[in-house]
Order: C-alpha cells, then structure tokens, then sequence
C-alpha cells in the first residue's frame, strides 16, 4: 500500500468533501444507494495488481482447459442446471485480501478470498469514480481502470457485449437485467445506472412468460420479446422464496430462445466450488470436507464455508470441531474449509487502521481469445467480515476502489 497518496489524502480529507462525495453518487436516483460508501478509495501499488492479475491468469488457463467442464460438471446443484450453450464465462470476478508478510512487516501480498463467474457492479462503479474525482483531489497518476481502459472504452466493451456490437444506439428493449424485486436488491443504484448507461432495464423474475420457447415482458401494455439476458439473478436466493415465484424460476430450466449474459450455470462452475480444484501462490489451500480423512487440529486457521450461499451467508470465521459436527455427513461435499486469510490492518485513516479486499473486473467477450481486465472494486473494513452490510455502524469502511499507481506517479 502507497504511504505518499494515503498520508496526502488523509491530510486534506474533511467531512465536506465526503459528503459531496456522496451526494454526487445519489443525485442522479435519490434513495437508491443503500450501502455504506467508504470516504477514501485504496491506493495500490501497480506491483501489487501485478501480483493478482498473475494468479488470475493461472485461473483463466484453468478455465480454458479442455477438462474445465468436466472438472466442474457436478458444480451445478440438482434442479438448478439451465439448458442452452453455456458458451464462455462473460464475465469473471476476482476477490483479494490484502495480506502482509509477517517475515518483512510493510510487504503486503494478495490472496484470493473468492471468485465469481458472476456480473458485479459495473455500471455503479463508473459513476462512483467519477464522483470521487469530482469530490475529492485525487493524484495524478493514478487510475482505477486496468490495461489501459478508461471511462469510455470500458462503456464500448460493456455495452457491445450487453446489447450485441450491431445495438449500440442504447434502445434495444430486447435485451434484460433479470432479477428478483430489483427495486428491493441492495445493489438496485447499479441497476439504475445499468439502464441509464445502456438502455436495458431491469425486469423483475416475476414479470416474464414464456411464449413456446420465447421468453417476454410487459412494457407500457406491450408485450416485448426478451433475446438477450444480463442475468443478474441469484439461484440460491430462490429457495426462500414463496411457490409461485419457484414456479415461475423453473421456466428458466427449459429450452429457451435467448442467449445468456453469462449462462446461470457459469455461477456454479466458476465458484467456491471451483477453489479446492486448484494450486498457485495467490491461492490459500482449499479443501471439500469430503476429501478429508481427518480434519486439521487447527481449524482455528480456516473458514468453513457452503458452497451454495451469497454474501457471506452461511460462513463462519472462527471454525471449531462443533461447527464441522453440525455439518452431515451427507452434505460434505457442499462445504469446503479454506485457510484463513489474514486480512492486514493496512490502510491508515484518521480513527484507525482498515483492511481492506480488492475486486479486478474482467469480461470476455465473444471475440476475444482471453478474459480482458477492465477496473475493480474495494471493500474496506474494521472487523471481521468484510461485506458492506456488516460495516453499517462505523467510519472509513464500505465500498470503494483502488487507484493504481506508484509513489513516483504521485510525486510527478
């Protein structure tokens, strides 16, 4: 982590800029925001995002191998598989905790936390850099975009691979962000700005119907026919909800005349589940419970986490033989026990020291060989837990971003 930029922003940091920070990101959808945002963004070393864009490279040529799929084939729990090509991973999602060396104090290494072949929130996050460089006097130098993108290229590459490189006048209706109550999600500001950046809207599960193999919504008394889907909908979340909206979600199991951005099933397959199948330095050891013949003496050291659960649902930090007694043994094969992660209290605010995690973006679109880096996200923290729900009642915590740069950079 940069000292120079960190120390500069903390000097010149007042609640006056925080709030026009913040009043930037809702002005355009009063009300929508409804997370924690962080008052500073992370100021990163560009050898640091070297390190974690090596380990997603290693990732991306496991995703690329011939047996991937098979590999992964029993990912996709019973009744969640979804018909169609599967095609590729449209996007990927990469979570790393900033972690020091405790031999060399002040040398900071990344390891992943956890991986997603999943959408984030990309539209949100370019609005979110905008406001900060509006707000607050940001060093040159720096830049939340990756492999040189900026603002504009990464609006081209999202809005050729959401709406298709033939529909880039933002009025294609016949492409959807699906969700469940997306006015109700937590993450509905990006949503907003989904439509706002690209034309599509937001359409809730509940609203579509199947017309032979085509799927259609309702606008304005119209009915529209969906081809394309930004898929943003959480299968697990499906489970708590009442019968009818399970009935309506089997329609997405049949054969359907869409194309999926990503198909649903890349949500299992580039996942937690796809953690204990792989080796690399940025990668903490990972194991199913089912692949141990006794468990570790210090599960102190390890997470216990389901495989099928979102938003840090389900995950227990401080891991004891009672909580792997609690498991059956019939379910091992859905929980995996990871070595714990030491997130360092490495970023310096004025009420105390953060950890923090960092999120790259990539998106592969149809006609690229490989997944292309674009931006990231952060998440920054003074507990245990590192989501924004679980920061709700104190300072410098939420969500961010990293600034990519070098002391030199700051300095010029």
């Amino acid at each position: 982590m940069l000292l120079s930029p960190r120390h500069a922003f903390n000097l010149e940091f007042n609640e006056a800029k925080y709030q026009d920070y913040l009043n930037q990101i809702k002005a355009d959808f009063p009300g929508a925001l409804d997370f924690r945002v962080a008052e500073t963004p992370v100021f990163v070393a560009t050898s640091f995002l070297q390190k974690m864009r090596q380990t997603c490279d290693y990732i991306i040529s496991q995703v690329k191998a011939a047996d991937f799929m098979a590999k992964t084939d029993q990912a996709i729990p019973k009744g969640r598989r979804v018909s169609g090509s599967e095609g590729r991973p449209h996007f990927l999602i990469f979570d790393f905790g900033i972690c020091e060396d405790g031999a060399n104090p002040g040398d900071f290494f990344p390891q992943l936390v956890e991986m997603q072949g999943f959408p984030t929130l990309f539209a949100y996050q370019l609005k979110q850099y905008k406001a900060a460089a509006a707000a607050y006097n940001l060093p040159p130098g720096f830049t939340p975009f990756i492999g040189g993108f900026d603002d504009q290229s990464v609006k081209q590459v999202l809005g050729e691979l959401l709406l298709g490189p033939d529909n880039q006048d933002n009025k294609n209706p016949h492409t959807i962000l699906l969700e469940l109550f997306p006015e109700k999600q937590k993450t509905r500001i990006d949503f907003l700005y989904t439509e706002k950046y690209f034309g599509i809207p937001a359409v809730c599960l509940t609203e579509i119907k199947k017309v032979g193999n085509a799927l259609y919504y309702q606008r304005d008394g119209k009915d529209i026919r969906i081809d394309r889907i930004y898929n943003r909908l959480i299968f697990d979340e499906l489970d708590h909800q009442e019968e009818d909206v399970k009935a309506q979600a089997a329609l997405l199991t049949e054969q359907l005349d869409v194309q999926w951005l990503t198909h649903p099933n890349w949500f299992y397959r580039l996942s937690k589940f796809t953690l204990p199948l792989l080796s690399d330095p940025g990668i903490p050891e990972t194991k199913f419970l089912s692949d141990y013949e006794t468990f570790p003496e210090d599960l102190e050291n390890y997470v216990l986490k389901p495989l099928f659960s979102f938003a840090g649902n389900g995950v227990i930090i401080d891991v004891t033989p009672a909580d792997i007694a609690r498991v059956p043994k019939s379910a091992y094969g859905d929980y995996i026990l990871q070595r714990k992660v030491h997130y360092a209290p490495a970023i310096q605010t004025p009420d105390g020291l953060a950890k923090a995690e960092i999120r790259l973006f990539y998106v592969w679109p149809d006609n690229a060989d490989s997944p292309i880096p674009i931006c990231n996200l952060a998440r920054l923290t003074k507990g245990n837990m590192v989501g924004v729900s679980q920061n709700k009642n104190q300072t410098w915590v939420g969500g961010s971003f990293a600034l990519f740069g070098t002391e030199n950079s700051h300095k010029s």
